[in-house]
């Protein structure tokens, strides 16, 4: 980890790998993201560029800061690429196989001091260490969504985790200039055993008539003093990761406030993700990350 900045490699072009990706090349990190298509890596590569542009057309960044940040990000379909690289972190579908398989597959070509960061919202960092040589280096990161602009890291340890890997973990988020929180391996962890269930909830609320997408998310923001609306969050998210990290929590946990109502079934049969399609809970003039 030197002057140039960490190494790190991003699995997934998806809404949280491009997030993490942009939260790493802000911080001065040279960033290779992989996807396993042309279009996934091509997809996620424009959407760290939109959002700088983005960033540079808000005065967020200079000329200067912009260019040296798109410099440092570059994309790949091969996992050899990532031999290299200091710290990995994981941002694939949310399928304990496919990141343990991830994950074993990286430590047979990376280095022995190479941090392994998984980015799951909702399942085990034991599980998803369970098929490496040397688990200790599998950390739990679990970035809230959006990534670039919300400060709260959650840092699992799973239970063969070593805390040379976690001390590594807290000091190189910092640096990112997040907030951590250290949790249990616990389905959920902290923030998605309290936030999916209230998100649900406000979608039956909604269901039932007790107020509008608009109303509901003023309350939520005015009454509650969340930073935002329950339906401008899930927008961001994405109807169909919503989905899968509810369905991924009940599965574990049985509790049927965890289960996603019809409405979520439905929006994600109709192609209604929020902003990445253009059209969720609310509409946007332009489909993207961070829609308009």
């Amino acid at each position: 980890m030197g002057d140039q900045g960490t190494k790190v490699g991003v699995l997934g072009g998806g809404t949280m790998g491009v997030g993490i990706a942009i939260v790493m090349v802000r911080a001065g990190h040279q960033v290779l993201l992989r996807d396993t298509t042309d279009q996934g890596v091509e997809a996620g590569l424009k959407g760290v560029a939109a959002f700088l542009d983005r960033s540079l057309k808000l005065g967020k960044l200079d000329a200067d800061a912009h260019a040296a940040a798109l410099a440092r990000l570059s994309g790949t379909t091969e996992v050899a690429d990532l031999a290299d690289r200091e710290v990995i972190v994981e941002a694939i579908f949310e399928d304990v196989e496919l990141k343990a398989e991830a994950f074993a597959e990286l430590e047979a070509l990376c280095g022995p001091d190479t941090l392994f960061h998984t980015n799951t919202s909702t399942l085990s960092v034991t599980a998803i260490a369970g098929k490496m040589r040397d688990p200790a280096r599998v950390v739990g990161t679990h970035y809230c969504n959006p990534a670039p602009l919300m400060k709260l890291v959650e840092v699992v340890s799973g239970l063969k985790t070593g805390g040379d890997a976690v001390a590594r973990t807290v000091a190189f988020l910092e640096g990112l200039g997040k907030t951590t929180v250290r949790c249990g391996d616990t389905p959920g962890f902290i923030v998605n055993r309290f936030l999916v269930p209230f998100e649900n909830d406000c979608i039956r609320a909604l269901d039932a008539g007790m107020g509008t997408v608009e109303s509901i998310d003023t309350a939520v923001e005015a009454g509650l003093r969340y930073p935002m609306g329950t339906f401008r969050l899930l927008d961001i998210v994405g109807l169909d990761i919503h989905k899968a990290v509810s369905l991924s929590l009940y599965d574990q946990l049985r509790d049927p406030r965890y289960a996603p109502p019809t409405r979520v079934d439905q929006m994600v049969a109709a192609g209604d993700l929020g902003r990445k399609t253009g059209r969720g809970f609310y509409e946007y003039e332009t489909a993207g990350l961070m829609g308009t």
